[in-house]
Protein backbone atom coordinates (compact mmCIF):
# COMPACT_ATOMS: atom_id res chain seq x y z
CA UNK A 1 0.00 0.00 0.00
CA UNK A 2 1.33 3.42 -0.92
CA UNK A 3 0.84 6.54 1.18
CA UNK A 4 -2.55 8.15 0.94
CA UNK A 5 -4.63 10.85 2.56
CA UNK A 6 -8.25 11.88 2.82
CA UNK A 7 -10.27 14.72 4.28
CA UNK A 8 -13.49 14.21 6.23
CA UNK A 9 -16.07 16.34 7.99
CA UNK A 10 -16.31 16.28 11.79
CA UNK A 11 -18.28 18.28 14.36
CA UNK A 12 -15.30 20.66 14.65
CA UNK A 13 -14.66 21.05 10.91
CA UNK A 14 -12.72 19.41 8.09
CA UNK A 15 -10.05 17.00 9.38
CA UNK A 16 -7.69 14.73 7.50
CA UNK A 17 -5.79 11.48 7.89
CA UNK A 18 -2.66 10.34 6.09
CA UNK A 19 -1.60 6.68 6.05
CA UNK A 20 1.08 4.33 4.86
CA UNK A 21 1.84 0.63 4.97
CA UNK A 22 2.56 0.60 8.74
CA UNK A 23 -0.46 2.66 9.87
CA UNK A 24 -1.45 6.30 10.16
CA UNK A 25 1.35 8.76 9.48
CA UNK A 26 -0.57 11.91 10.36
CA UNK A 27 -3.75 13.64 11.43
CA UNK A 28 -4.80 17.07 10.24
CA UNK A 29 -7.09 19.22 12.39
CA UNK A 30 -9.29 21.89 10.79
CA UNK A 31 -7.71 25.01 9.34
CA UNK A 32 -9.23 28.49 9.19
CA UNK A 33 -9.19 28.96 5.40
CA UNK A 34 -10.98 26.72 2.89
CA UNK A 35 -8.52 24.38 1.21
CA UNK A 36 -5.84 24.93 3.88
CA UNK A 37 -6.20 21.47 5.45
CA UNK A 38 -5.75 19.84 2.03
CA UNK A 39 -2.73 22.04 1.27
CA UNK A 40 -1.10 21.29 4.63
CA UNK A 41 -1.54 17.52 4.15
CA UNK A 42 0.06 17.80 0.69
CA UNK A 43 3.03 19.72 2.15
CA UNK A 44 3.49 17.39 5.14
CA UNK A 45 3.12 14.19 3.10
CA UNK A 46 4.27 14.93 -0.47
CA UNK A 47 4.40 11.20 -1.34
CA UNK A 48 0.76 10.67 -0.31
CA UNK A 49 -1.98 10.70 -2.91
CA UNK A 50 -5.52 11.72 -2.12
CA UNK A 51 -7.45 8.45 -2.10
CA UNK A 52 -10.46 6.68 -0.61
CA UNK A 53 -9.48 5.40 2.83
CA UNK A 54 -8.83 1.69 3.30
CA UNK A 55 -11.14 -0.08 5.80
CA UNK A 56 -8.92 0.43 8.90
CA UNK A 57 -8.59 4.15 8.12
CA UNK A 58 -12.34 4.45 7.49
CA UNK A 59 -12.98 2.91 10.94
CA UNK A 60 -10.56 5.44 12.48
CA UNK A 61 -12.46 8.26 10.74
CA UNK A 62 -15.77 7.04 12.16
CA UNK A 63 -14.29 6.76 15.63
CA UNK A 64 -12.74 10.25 15.45
CA UNK A 65 -16.09 11.69 14.36
CA UNK A 66 -17.76 9.96 17.29
CA UNK A 67 -15.18 11.26 19.77
CA UNK A 68 -15.52 14.81 18.41
CA UNK A 69 -19.29 14.51 18.82
CA UNK A 70 -18.85 13.80 22.54
CA UNK A 71 -18.17 10.05 22.47
CA UNK A 72 -15.74 8.40 24.86
CA UNK A 73 -13.51 6.34 22.52
CA UNK A 74 -9.85 6.66 23.52
CA UNK A 75 -8.59 5.62 20.03
CA UNK A 76 -5.70 3.87 21.81
CA UNK A 77 -5.72 0.91 19.44
CA UNK A 78 -5.58 2.92 16.20
CA UNK A 79 -2.35 1.79 14.50
CA UNK A 80 0.27 4.51 14.04
CA UNK A 81 3.44 4.33 11.96
CA UNK A 82 6.07 5.26 14.55
CA UNK A 83 9.12 4.56 12.36
CA UNK A 84 10.17 8.20 12.04
CA UNK A 85 9.47 9.10 15.69
CA UNK A 86 12.35 9.62 18.15
CA UNK A 87 12.47 7.15 21.07
CA UNK A 88 11.70 9.83 23.70
CA UNK A 89 8.67 11.03 21.74
CA UNK A 90 7.46 7.43 21.35
CA UNK A 91 7.47 7.00 25.12
CA UNK A 92 5.69 10.32 25.60
CA UNK A 93 3.03 9.43 23.01
CA UNK A 94 2.49 6.03 24.61
CA UNK A 95 1.79 7.64 27.99
CA UNK A 96 -0.40 10.35 26.44
CA UNK A 97 -2.47 7.74 24.58
CA UNK A 98 -3.36 6.20 27.95
CA UNK A 99 -5.12 9.40 29.11
CA UNK A 100 -8.85 8.65 28.75
CA UNK A 101 -11.27 11.13 27.17
CA UNK A 102 -12.42 13.62 29.77
CA UNK A 103 -9.24 13.25 31.82
CA UNK A 104 -6.07 15.34 31.77
CA UNK A 105 -2.44 15.01 32.78
CA UNK A 106 0.43 17.47 33.00
CA UNK A 107 3.69 17.77 31.12
CA UNK A 108 5.49 17.04 34.40
CA UNK A 109 3.43 13.93 35.15
CA UNK A 110 4.20 12.54 31.71
CA UNK A 111 7.91 13.34 32.18
CA UNK A 112 7.87 11.31 35.41
CA UNK A 113 5.96 8.48 33.73
CA UNK A 114 8.63 8.15 31.02
CA UNK A 115 11.40 8.15 33.64
CA UNK A 116 12.60 11.72 32.97
CA UNK A 117 11.16 13.73 35.90
CA UNK A 118 12.90 16.98 34.91
CA UNK A 119 11.85 16.84 31.26
CA UNK A 120 8.49 18.64 31.29
CA UNK A 121 9.66 21.06 28.58
CA UNK A 122 10.89 18.18 26.43
CA UNK A 123 7.44 16.61 26.82
CA UNK A 124 5.94 19.91 25.66
CA UNK A 125 8.19 19.86 22.58
CA UNK A 126 7.19 16.26 21.86
CA UNK A 127 3.53 17.27 22.10
CA UNK A 128 4.21 20.17 19.72
CA UNK A 129 5.76 17.70 17.25
CA UNK A 130 2.85 15.24 17.57
CA UNK A 131 1.76 14.24 14.04
CA UNK A 132 -1.43 12.56 15.36
CA UNK A 133 -3.45 15.11 17.37
CA UNK A 134 -6.70 13.60 18.69
CA UNK A 135 -5.28 10.04 18.41
CA UNK A 136 -2.27 10.99 20.53
CA UNK A 137 -4.36 13.32 22.70
CA UNK A 138 -1.93 16.18 23.27
CA UNK A 139 -4.95 18.37 24.03
CA UNK A 140 -5.33 16.40 27.30
CA UNK A 141 -1.89 17.52 28.53
CA UNK A 142 -1.82 20.70 30.62
CA UNK A 143 0.69 22.81 32.50
CA UNK A 144 1.31 22.11 36.18
CA UNK A 145 -0.89 25.06 37.11
CA UNK A 146 -3.85 23.67 35.17
CA UNK A 147 -3.35 26.18 32.37
CA UNK A 148 -3.54 25.02 28.79
CA UNK A 149 0.14 25.31 27.96
CA UNK A 150 0.54 25.32 24.19
CA UNK A 151 -1.24 23.76 21.26
CA UNK A 152 0.25 23.81 17.78
CA UNK A 153 -2.93 23.20 15.76
CA UNK A 154 -4.84 26.01 14.08
CA UNK A 155 -6.59 28.05 16.74
CA UNK A 156 -3.94 27.25 19.38
CA UNK A 157 -5.11 26.97 22.97
CA UNK A 158 -8.65 27.95 21.94
CA UNK A 159 -8.85 24.74 19.90
CA UNK A 160 -7.37 22.81 22.83
CA UNK A 161 -10.05 24.23 25.14
CA UNK A 162 -12.74 23.34 22.60
CA UNK A 163 -11.57 19.72 22.46
CA UNK A 164 -11.47 19.50 26.26
CA UNK A 165 -14.97 20.98 26.45
CA UNK A 166 -16.29 18.40 23.97
CA UNK A 167 -14.82 15.70 26.22
CA UNK A 168 -16.20 17.40 29.35
CA UNK A 169 -12.70 17.33 30.83
CA UNK A 170 -12.03 18.75 34.26
CA UNK A 171 -9.13 21.19 34.04
CA UNK A 172 -9.35 22.48 37.61
CA UNK A 173 -10.88 21.61 40.98
CA UNK A 174 -13.71 24.11 40.45
CA UNK A 175 -17.12 22.49 39.88
CA UNK A 176 -18.61 22.66 36.41
CA UNK A 177 -22.20 22.46 35.19
CA UNK A 178 -21.60 18.74 34.65
CA UNK A 179 -21.02 18.35 38.40
CA UNK A 180 -24.33 19.87 39.45
CA UNK A 181 -27.33 17.65 40.11
CA UNK A 182 -30.36 19.29 38.53
CA UNK A 183 -32.60 16.29 39.18
CA UNK A 184 -33.49 17.49 42.67
CA UNK A 185 -35.07 20.87 43.02
CA UNK A 186 -34.09 22.89 46.08
CA UNK A 187 -36.84 23.24 48.73
CA UNK A 188 -38.95 26.33 48.38
CA UNK A 189 -39.11 28.51 51.44
CA UNK A 190 -41.75 30.94 52.58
Amino acid sequence: MEQGFTLFETPIGLCGLAWGEQGLIGVQLPEAAPGAAWARLRRRYPDAAEAPPPPAVQRAIERIRDLLAGGRDDLADVVLDLDAVAPFNRRVYEVARAIPPGETSTYGQIAKAVGEPGAARAVGRAMGDNPWPIIVPCHRVLGADGKAGGFSANGGVETKAKLLTIERARTSAAPTLFDLDFSVAPPRGR
